[in-house]
């Protein structure tokens, strides 16, 4: 005779392993994650009560994809040399580029710009406070406007980032890991989530963020630590189950990829202005085609301008 897991088929496995349905945090879990971000966040200088709502806006451009410890120092650099939106406007697109240093993404440096001339421009040099004027703004999407709009002016909205999706995907859904993509149940799940008065709300999109930056990390999680670990958090009282690989990101390889090259090409025109072919063949004397297609693509980008057959940055 089979055992009975043996007799059961692929699709009742997986539905017998599958996480419960979802359950909101109540007020009390809220509570204590409020309370332990007040006794454990990070002093940071993008702090709202420390920061204009344009060095939050800036930190919230740099802070996507860059982690804080290479943001903090480029970040203060910035806002001493361009404190207001108008200040930023004004500026060569060169200067711009070389501030922007090696926080990677570089296009990000010019839809910051875009984004400071738009706002001298059109709200008199003052970030907006609505999400939807937020995001009407050059390169500012969905998160950056929430993120914005309560950080900075104190507003009710829904900050989901990647730090708050694997906080609610553990103590909400009992998922060890969210899905590889932001899907409309966790946008819902999160939604549900923020508390409708608006100091707390606040307070919780900052506290989940932080739990997740510091704590309810993505590979070595510190539950012992964590405020939701005793009897809030689903993850944990299911037993720590592993991710779903479906639901595991593929880290990408970065050595020999043409971002590597864009970066060493950047990194060129950041100390030099310029470089010759000769220059950026010496980049990789083996790949040529592989030299030119990355400079042809910072030309494409605007992030680089040839003239009389050097590339230089722009002016």
């Amino acid at each position: 005779m089979p055992s009975a897991s043996a007799s059961r088929s692929p699709a009742t496995l997986r539905a017998a392993t599958a996480p419960a349905a979802p359950v909101l945090l109540d007020d009390d879990a809220v509570d204590s994650v409020i309370a332990w971000y007040d006794a454990h966040h990070r002093d940071l200088p993008w702090g709202r009560a420390t920061a204009s709502p344009w060095g939050v806006l800036v930190s919230e451009i740099m802070l996507q994809q860059t982690p804080v410890v290479r943001v903090l120092p480029r970040w203060t650099a910035w806002m001493q040399r361009w404190p207001r939106p108008a200040d930023l406007a004004q500026a060569g697109t060169a200067d711009v580029l070389r501030a922007w240093d090696t926080l990677g993404y570089p296009r990000r440096a010019l839809r910051l710009q875009e984004c400071a001339r738009a706002i001298t421009a059109e709200h008199d040099g003052e970030v907006p406070r609505t999400e939807e004027a937020l995001r009407a703004l050059p390169g500012i999407g969905e998160y950056t406007a929430a993120a914005v709009s309560a950080f900075a002016f104190a507003q009710r909205a829904v900050v989901v980032d990647t730090n708050v999706r694997r906080v609610l995907a553990r103590a909400v859904r009992g998922c060890a890991l969210p899905e590889s993509s932001l899907t409309a149940a966790e946008r819902s799940i999160a939604a549900a989530q923020v508390p409708e008065d608006r100091a707390r709300s606040v307070a919780w999109n900052q506290a989940v963020m932080e739990l997740g930056a510091l704590v309810c990390t993505a590979r070595r999680p510190r539950c012992e630590e964590c405020p939701l670990a005793a009897g809030d958090c689903r993850w944990v009282a299911a037993g720590s189950p592993a991710a779903d690989p479906s639901a595991q990101r593929r880290v990408q390889r970065f050595e020999g990829t043409d971002r590597q090259m864009r970066g060493r090409i950047m990194k060129i025109l950041r100390t030099h202005g310029r470089a010759t072919d000769a220059d950026l063949l010496r980049l990789d004397p083996e790949d040529p085609d592989r030299v030119e297609r990355c400079a042809r693509s910072l030309v494409d980008d605007a992030l680089a301008v040839r003239r009389s057959g050097d590339l230089e940055l722009p002016s």
